[in-house]
């Protein structure tokens, strides 16, 4: 677990988007890994994201889910159930967010220059733990205390305190975080959770020609003018 030393930052909380997230702390099945490069800098390492703890819960209930579509009866529970979490899959790739609770590694082939290294998920809420490999492949637990998460940035920026390097050619620094807006559906901005509903609706009504793993088939309009102010900007 993660040292409690730190400083604290806030993922910003707009009027639109509901509960603010907790503090993120600076004291700081590999499954839906995602590349990323850092364009703007050609110095930037690349990164590589994988999922390691899945959120516990979706962002929408069944409930919420029939509620919108006006169904009573349970016959397409077991659809609805499907189409919930890919509308939730879909909507955390395209915006580079996380809805619920969740823990992600990211693996960086060695430290940015100037040692800051950019958080492409999030709200993060906070670092959990910083390593990395030396020459014989022996990994090596960095204490967390003195580096600074700030989760005021999108993406989160997680400030090092001191240089760190890898005799590792590939994926030698790993840093898991957790990242979310909190544990249940209550914390999801309502935003969001529109968004959602909107699309699950539109999948529903394909449901007779695109089978649930062929999802999404198409996106709804006005979708993607409410997750917009949401998406993660890479600098």
């Amino acid at each position: 677990m993660a040292e409690a030393a730190c400083t604290t930052f806030p993922y910003p909380r707009r009027a639109e988007e509901g509960p603010q997230v907790s503090g993120a702390t600076s004291c700081i099945g590999d499954e839906g890994a995602t590349r990323h490069t850092l364009a703007t800098k050609p110095q930037e390492p690349e990164m590589t994201y994988a999922l390691i703890t899945p959120p516990a819960a979706e962002a929408l209930s069944l409930a919420d889910a029939k509620a919108h579509l006006r169904l009573d009866d349970g016959n397409e529970d077991p659809l609805l159930t499907s189409l919930i979490r890919t509308a939730r899959d879909h909507l955390e790739r395209i915006a580079g967010l996380c809805l619920i609770t969740q823990t992600w590694r990211l693996y960086l082939d060695s430290s940015p220059e100037g040692g800051v290294i950019q958080i492409a998920r999030g709200p993060v809420q906070a670092i959990e733990s910083l390593r990395l490999y030396d020459a014989s492949g022996e990994e090596v637990t960095l204490p967390l205390t003195g580096h600074v998460l700030d989760g005021n940035a999108r993406p989160a920026r997680l400030i090092l305190n001191r240089s760190v390097s890898t005799s590792r050619a590939i994926n030698g620094i790993e840093i898991d975080f957790t990242a979310g807006f909190g544990d249940t559906g209550t914390d999801v901005p309502d935003t969001l959770k529109r968004a959602m509903l909107m699309h699950i609706a539109q999948m529903f009504a394909f449901r007779g020609a695109v089978a649930a793993e062929d999802q999404p088939a198409d996106i709804p309009q006005g979708y993607d003018r409410l997750i917009t102010p949401f998406i993660m900007r890479r600098l």
